[in-house]
């Protein structure tokens, strides 16, 4: 029977051990020594509150009812706290008090039991479903070293039965208080013996024995019946409202009321201040049937109701959702590349910028913040780095356009699973009440990469074409992963009478909707609030992004989640992608060449245009409306933008000619015709700026317009005026008042003016916040466990005492201090010079020695453990078994790296040899 966890560690085989670390990576940051202090580290605060935190519901609550039975405790204790005692119809049933329920023993017929009183006994099938998973909860348990020992004598760990147990500062998630034992702690012995008298039992010698007593009196079902049977009108109340916690109240001890005045002098109630009272743990166990949790949970909830679509058109949908996206962030690449919005000084985009990008895209701010945080994530947008620090697209953007339309759509998706920054967020405050800003430093969240895999997951499990409403998606990720390891709620002292009845805060409602403004208010990295959120914002974005069509998850989608165990996860991830992209392929429409000019000055796309030409009419045309057929339509603006990049109107008319599958309208050949005569008649330069026309008419008329009065324009010629006003200010002017001028160079020639793509250097995607160490890999756990293994070895195994100290007698070596167990410490290794007993610390030999037990070794071909020094001043301790000792070196195989090396022998601190029956 192991007496710490390190021995049961040692007991475990090799693919246990790797299950450990592979469900606990912590603990392999850096590769402990030895068992040892792998089981140590399994202890640490941190490493609990990260593993307590990370298991599901059920083993949750089995882990907090551990924390608040006997320790140890047997494996039949553990399943009636999670059970409870059998219902009334059964035989053994427990009584309640008077007004709470039915009572075993005979008296007068007791009230109705208020509504917020004490819950019934688990049915049948709930406690079916208990005894049939409590194997698989203590098993993951068990797994994570969280617990030990067998199944008559199972142990929480130390620090985990401190994170659950009950304390007056932090409440057991259980909503039970302390032990009798612990609540009369500091109580004077008269009183103790006071209790037992009204109790009706025999007095004690001790404060220890007599707090036994009442606590065997409160265990006993029939004797606790018998005495809730003479409780006034109203104690019954007042335990109701305590039972499932909290339960501590507020009341005056001196002077209660007279319910709570008998409780106070039968121990129901214990004093815990002068105006608290709480109510002792094996009470309320008795009121609730005996079990910890008012309602365990032992099965995942089922993800259902759900909606069935045909998959081909949830597959559809989701095609041509993907093509929106690529639409969505080409055109707002586009419009950066010409415009981009600066970067606030502490980082990330102004709340006007982010308006405006809104406005360009036709969306929402918080949808306009997800897809200027996806194109980061992918790297195609970032700053410039100039003094006048500016967004600007990327040289990989340039890349990205070059690709096939599956390609891109592949490329934004594989960024978007992995990223931990979350957009969802822009707009609320941080925790020191400032905004929040798209592309600002403080977006990470680290859950979010997890969350967002694990609703596609969830999503995957249902068949092709069916749909799960995201409340269902939520409850069950809330029992996957509950929201933290304290879930009681409230003071610490409530009123009795208004006592929540609540049980732990597990499961609260979801927040606001998914990208609701107002809905993304800062919460605690690790909330369950957070999570919730995550869940909402990660069904939104497939939805937007294409991943999923009406809510269901598409056959290209399902491929993103594929993993492919003989492949790193790099690669593994890459090869999804490409999947992914071949299944999407075939539902993406051909990009067409042509368009539908009608009568009205517009323009219709009846789907996806070639990049040449929808770049050319997006310069020729506005966009009116998208959709699956985007319409565009011709303006004098637009057709004048066409003329001011350098086109002529033959250019205009043989491009709508050549691009269109209807005659060219004879409106929209007018409209071209017009704009082009009256286009550059009008003539700005630089002197500070000058206008000439050679219609001096034209000239008068700009003279004698009221609204060229700021321009302040002077006539210099008959065809010349001048301006106090530079060019740019002047051309925009004149445009406003209605004319259609050309900026011309110093030789007289038209400018074409053509805005500059900006783009910055090269620059690398950001790089996610993972939560914690990640999750190690095949080759990584099989090595980490070898050099545990080997570690163990050279701590654990017995050796002759050394040459020239004083040895004590030759002990087999255990485990160190014990792991939060309650176990002291253990003997160490025989002892040489210097290192009796210790495991921790390396043997001490004279060189002479050193030198003669590895000669010795060599010739007999047996083990030494030895003490080695690196060059890094890190010590540790090692088996070897030399092959070679010559030239100041010792050539060996070394156990514990499992390879042949060699060693100075200036750096062993000394030497000795194994004992016979060491491994």
């Amino acid at each position: 029977m192991p007496r710490t966890l390190a021995e049961e560690l040692r007991t475990r085989p090799d693919d246990a051990l790797a299950a450990l670390l592979r469900a606990r990576p912590d603990l392999l940051s850096p590769v402990p020594n030895d068992l040892t202090q792998l089981a140590t580290r399994a202890g640490t605060r941190a490493s609990v509150v990260r593993a307590v935190e990370r298991l599901d519901r059920f083993a949750q609550q089995t882990a907090e009812a551990l924390a608040v039975a006997p320790d140890p405790c047997s494996y039949e204790t553990l399943r009636d706290l999670l059970t409870g005692d059998a219902g009334p119809e059964e035989p053994g049933a427990p009584g309640a008090p008077k007004g709470a329920g039915p009572t075993s023993a005979p008296g007068p017929t007791p009230a109705p039991a208020p509504a917020s009183g004490i819950g019934a006994p688990l049915g049948a099938e709930e406690r079916a479903a208990v005894v049939a998973e409590l194997p698989r909860a203590v098993a993951t348990l068990r797994e994570q070293a969280l617990v030990w020992g067998g199944d008559d004598r199972l142990r929480l760990v130390r620090t985990a039965r401190e994170l659950l147990a009950p304390s007056p500062t932090s409440p057991s998630p259980t909503g039970l208080g302390p032990t009798v034992q612990e609540a009369t702690s500091g109580m004077s012995p008269g009183r103790l013996q006071e209790l037992l008298a009204a109790a009706g039992e025999s007095p004690t010698h001790d404060p220890v024995t007599a707090a036994t007593a009442l606590a065997e009196l409160f265990r006993d079902r029939a004797r606790m019946a018998a005495l809730l049977d003479g409780a006034p009108e109203g104690a019954a109340a007042v335990l109701a409202k305590l039972t499932w916690g909290p339960p501590y109240g507020e009341t005056s001890v001196a002077s209660p009321t007279p319910p709570v005045g008998w409780l106070l002098d039968h121990g129901l109630l214990l004093p815990s201040g002068p105006r608290n009272v709480v109510l002792p743990r094996e009470v309320a166990l008795h009121l609730r049937h005996g079990r910890a949790h008012r309602a365990p949970e032992p099965l995942a909830p089922e993800l259902s109701p759900t909606i069935a679509h045909d998959p081909q058109v949830v597959d559809n949908t989701a095609a041509g959702q993907t093509f929106t996206a690529l639409a969505t962030v080409e055109e707002l690449l586009g419009q950066w590349e010409t415009a981009g919005p600066p970067v606030l000084r502490a980082g990330g985009l102004s709340v006007r910028d982010l308006k405006r990008t809104a406005v360009v895209l036709d969306v929402s701010e918080p949808v306009a913040a997800f897809w200027i945080e996806l194109a980061h994530a992918a790297g195609l947008v970032a700053a410039d780095g100039q003094t006048d620090e500016r967004y600007a697209p990327t040289p990989a953007y340039d890349d990205w356009l070059r690709l096939p339309a599956e390609e891109r759509w592949a490329r934004l998706t594989a960024a978007w699973l992995p990223a931990t920054r979350t957009p969802g967020l822009v707009g609320g405050r941080d925790s020191r009440g400032r905004t929040l800003a798209a592309l600002g430093p403080e977006l990470d969240r680290s859950p979010a990469p997890e969350v967002r895999r694990r609703v596609l997951e969830l999503l995957a499990t249902l068949p092709h074409g069916a749909a799960a409403a995201p409340d269902v998606l939520l409850a069950r990720l809330r029992w996957e992963r509950p929201h933290g390891h304290r879930g009681a709620t409230g003071s610490a002292a409530a009123t009795p009478g208004a006592v929540s009845s609540s049980g732990p805060a597990y499961g609260a409602t979801a927040s606001a909707a998914a990208y609701a403004p107002g809905g993304a208010a800062e919460a605690a990295p690790t909330g369950g609030d957070l999570r919730s959120r995550l869940a909402r914002w990660a069904v939104a974005e497939a939805e937007m992004l294409g991943v999923t069509g009406r809510g269901a998850l598409s056959a290209h989608g399902r491929a993103l989640l594929e993993r492919h165990p003989d492949e790193p996860t790099a690669a593994g991830s890459e090869l999804a992608s490409a999947q992914a992209a071949r299944l999407l392929a075939p539902l993406l429409p051909e990009p067409l060449d042509h368009v539908l000019l009608q009568a009205d000055l517009t323009a219709v796309a009846p789907g996806p245009l070639e990049r040449p030409l929808a770049a050319t009419l997006g310069i020729l045309a506005d966009v009116e409306s998208k959709g699956g057929a985007t319409v565009y339509r011709f303006t004098p603006e637009s057709v004048r933008r066409a003329l001011d990049a350098g086109r002529t109107a033959d250019d205009v008319h043989t491009f709508l000619t050549a691009h269109s599958r209807t005659p060219v309208p004879q409106p929209l050949a007018y409209l071209v015709d017009d704009v082009a005569r009256k286009h550059g008649r009008l003539r700005i330069g630089a002197a500070s700026a000058y206008l000439r026309c050679d219609d001096d008419a034209l000239l008068a008329e700009i003279l004698a317009d009221r609204r060229s009065a700021g321009l302040r324009l002077r006539r210099l010629a008959p065809t010349v005026l001048a301006a106090q006003a530079p060019p740019d200010t002047l051309l925009e002017g004149l445009r406003a008042m209605g004319y259609a001028p050309a900026a011309e160079s110093a030789e007289g020639d038209v400018l074409v003016s053509r805005p500059e793509a900006q783009r910055t250097p090269p620059r690398k995607p950001p790089a996610p916040v993972p939560e914690g160490p990640p999750v190690p890999d095949a080759t990584l756990l099989g090595a980490a466990v070898r050099a545990i293994r080997a570690g163990d070895l050279a701590a654990t195994a017995p050796h002759k005492p050394t040459a020239g100290a004083g040895a004590g007698p030759e002990t087999a070596s255990g485990s160190r201090t014990g792991t939060g167990t309650g176990t002291g410490t253990k003997a160490g290794s025989g002892a040489g010079s210097g290192s009796a007993a210790s495991g921790d610390r390396l043997p001490r030999t004279t060189s002479a020695d050193t030198l003669a037990t590895m000669q010795a070794a060599a010739l007999t071909g047996s083990n030494v453990w030895i003490g080695y020094v690196n060059a890094n001043g890190a010590a540790t301790q090692r088996v070897i078994a030399p092959v070679r000792v010559e030239g100041g070196f010792v050539t060996a195989y070394d156990h514990t790296a499992d390879e042949v090396r060699t060693y100075p022998l200036h750096r062993i601190t000394g030497a000795a040899e194994l004992a016979e029956d060491a491994p």
